[in-house]
């Protein structure tokens, strides 16, 4: 981002001032020139407004709102790190996990529109909340900034467990209520809808974020889980049951998928946002820098090589186009699974 030393007005931010200076007389005429000066020397500047150009002028915090270890944390930890680069200042990760992520989603929808608060969150944690539940934020308490990733959304099993495939876990549950551990309400919804369909009753343990699922499940706390992601640095102890993307898991791409065998799946993008109200040319750089972040060899070697997941870039237009379609969606999901 392009960074300015001058000081003076900047469009957009401060009132610019019309500087008059009177030339005196040269030989026979009097010569008075007016000179409109784009900035005055000095700039009226309310106490505490953003000037964009000066921006940032001091460390941001980036809210990740589930438990460290999972693969949201993780893949906050790398971004922080080369965002903060792109825009020449340091971005601290702040965890606030619980309540499925709506705690510290809840923090960020509070914080004040400079752009020094941002949270890294799946768009689910977002925009399911507002729609099934009571809480203090819905989709325009944001400005979403970019989706930089695509999460691997599945449910697990222990390989000890003995399931090889859905419909093992199906017939074990026949008769039997399994327990599985899930990380938010959209999570659990989509299970239930799976449950209601198979006709079986399964028991919600939340957990928060993969960091504590996997040791849940792992430990044999419960039968199976539903993932973010986080099972993919797990395959040599964990079984994919069933993928709950629309596209196929990049490291399990022939296991069934949710939407083929029951028709919905769940949305999976990981996205920047920021509370709403955010000066066009902080909202910029946030853009600008997220992008570059998502670009870095750093943060394409954790998704690719790491995690397994699928790079994605999407800003700006496309990005609303696509977040309105997806709150259609859950909508959807949510009327027939209420």
């Amino acid at each position: 981002m392009a960074r300015h030393s001058q000081k003076g007005c900047r469009m957009g931010i401060t009132p610019c001032k019309t500087i008059e200076i009177l030339i005196p007389p040269t030989g026979a005429h009097m010569l008075t020139k007016f000179i409109r000066a784009t900035c005055a020397v000095f700039a009226l500047v309310l106490p505490g407004a953003v000037q964009a150009a000066d921006f940032p002028a001091k460390p941001i915090t980036m809210i990740v709102p589930y438990q460290a270890g999972g693969s949201i944390e993780t893949m906050g930890r790398v971004f922080a790190e080369e965002m903060g680069g792109a825009l020449g200042t340091k971005i601290i990760l702040k965890t606030q996990p619980g309540a499925g992520g709506k705690i510290g989603t809840t923090a960020a929808s509070k914080a004040a529109a400079d752009g020094y608060t941002i949270l890294f969150a799946p768009d689910l944690t977002v925009m399911w909340p507002p729609i099934a539940e009571e809480v203090e934020y819905s989709l325009d308490s944001f400005d979403p900034i970019a989706t930089v990733a695509e999460t691997q959304m599945a449910i697990v099993a222990s390989k000890k467990s003995g399931f090889k495939t859905l419909n093992d876990l199906i017939a074990a549950s026949q008769g039997d209520s399994l327990s599985y551990a899930d990380q938010n309400a959209i999570s659990r919804a989509y299970i239930n809808f799976i449950a209601k369909k198979e006709g079986l009753d399964w028991i919600a343990v939340p957990t928060k974020g993969g960091g504590e699922m996997v040791p849940f499940l792992l430990g044999g706390k419960v039968d199976f889980a539903w993932s973010g992601g986080a099972h993919n640095r797990y395959l040599d102890d964990m079984v994919v049951l069933l993928g709950m993307t629309s596209e196929p898991l990049l490291a399990s791409p022939d296991v069934p998928l949710m939407k083929d065998v029951y028709g919905v799946s769940m949305p999976a993008g990981a996205s920047i946002w920021a509370p709403a109200g955010l000066p066009e040319d902080v909202r910029a750089a946030l853009t600008e820098a997220a992008v570059t972040a998502a670009k870095s060899d750093a943060f394409v070697d954790l998704l690719v090589n790491k995690l397994s997941f699928p790079t994605a870039e999407l800003t700006g237009d496309d990005l609303d186009a696509a977040l309105s379609e997806v709150d259609a969606n859950l909508r959807t999901v949510f009327e027939s699974t209420k």
